[in-house]
């Protein structure tokens, strides 16, 4: 029988693979973490200094996930001394019909919230421009993710994981039940558990092993609008479209990302992409359209000194996650540009899969067969 190197290989260094390296190493896990690319690359999905802790879910798993997170988050934080939750705030506007089944899921486990008129909004927070009620959660806010990957990995390292940068996996061979073997440049690498977290690269590396849904990744082009002024309080914020809004691509979101500018975006609808070919320019037309919701939407920035940002998302066909495991393979995708806020619980649930537990249901890859 072929010895083991480490007990669990994960392999993705991005959020989620860093997170569930730091909850292996934590319970005693030999931990062995391989990243394809250089620290603090902007190749994937888990860069940039901003994104939204948006706590407006209904769905109880989540929302047990956002209490969870929060409370990672800030032991994450105390562990490392690196700052990454800011509880600024975030405001969900526009023509939301899920507000008061979101308001109840909060209330029911604490959360507080608060609906606001628009002229209430609109004087607390005059950088954005109400027409509806708004939905303000006082204890969402915003999240540092380079600061967030930095911080796992150096508190998994600490805890005696082997963090290797520059280190891709070129291939996954399953030996049996309770043995996986990973192809690298600089050899190969047997372990009991393989942990696969590598967004859009996930049916690259995993077709034939892993029975996945159909995962598309797209190049998202969010970008930072200059401030009008330094005066003005930002909380993050969702707008959702009405019917005169037909030119919006989807709804849209942003948060202010402290000395760079005010980050608004649309959600899920950039062009489809092949990771490893990307072009990391702003489609034009896109991008007019995000400067003409900025001009029209938000007062408090300068729409024509606007600064593009690319990233991916990795969609599943209901934007729901995958977590679960086959045989020795766990895998986590598909955070379908919403997961970074759970990332912490995300971690959890995949080491509790690379330790034998099953899939929370909601997450399970079966429910794409059974549709």
């Amino acid at each position: 029988m072929t010895a083991v190197d480490t007990e669990v290989v994960v392999i993705g260094g991005g959020a989620m693979g860093s997170s569930a390296a730091w909850n292996l190493a934590r319970r005693g896990r030999e931990v062995t973490l391989l990243e394809r690319f250089a620290p603090g690359h902007r190749n994937g999905a888990s860069h940039g200094a901003s994104r939204n802790f948006n706590l407006a879910y209904a769905e109880s798993t989540h929302v047990a996930m956002l209490l969870e997170s929060q409370l990672e988050w800030r032991e994450l934080e105390a562990e490392t001394g690196i700052a990454i939750l800011d509880q600024v705030g975030l405001v969900d506007h526009g023509h939301n019909p899920g507000h008061d089944d979101v308001r109840a899921a909060l209330a029911a486990v604490g959360i507080p919230s608060e609906v606001l008129p628009p002229d209430e909004a609109g004087r607390r927070w005059p950088g954005i421009r109400f027409t509806t009620r708004a939905l303000h959660l006082p204890t969402a806010g915003r999240l540092n993710a380079d600061a967030a990957v930095r911080a796992f990995q150096s508190a998994a390292t600490a805890r005696g994981a082997d963090v290797r940068h520059e280190s891709p996996a070129r291939g996954i061979r399953v030996l049996d039940d309770d043995r996986v073997q990973v192809e690298t440049d600089r050899g190969t690498i047997t372990a009991r558990r393989a942990v696969v977290a590598v967004g859009g690269w996930t049916s690259k590396l995993l077709g034939g092993l892993v029975d996945l849904p159909r995962l598309v990744v797209t190049q998202e082009q969010p970008a930072h609008f200059a401030v009008r002024g330094d005066s003005i309080t930002w909380p993050g914020f969702n707008h959702h479209p009405g019917a005169d809004d037909d030119w919006w691509y989807s709804g849209t979101y942003g948060m202010l990302t402290p000395g760079e500018g005010v980050k608004a975006g649309w959600h899920g609808v950039g062009p489809v992409v092949d990771p490893d070919l990307r072009d990391y320019e702003a489609e034009p037309v896109q991008f007019a359209a995000l400067r003409r919701y900025a001009r029209e939407w938000l007062p408090g920035v300068d729409a024509d000194t606007a600064t593009p940002i690319s990233c991916t998302y990795t969609t599943t066909p209901d934007s729901v996650f995958v977590l679960d495991s086959t045989g020795p393979i766990t895998v986590g995708a598909g955070f379908s540009g919403h997961g970074f806020k759970f990332t912490p619980a995300v971690g959890r649930i995949l080491a509790d899969l690379a330790d034998g537990h099953p899939a929370p249901g909601v997450f399970r890859l079966g429910r794409f067969a059974a549709t």
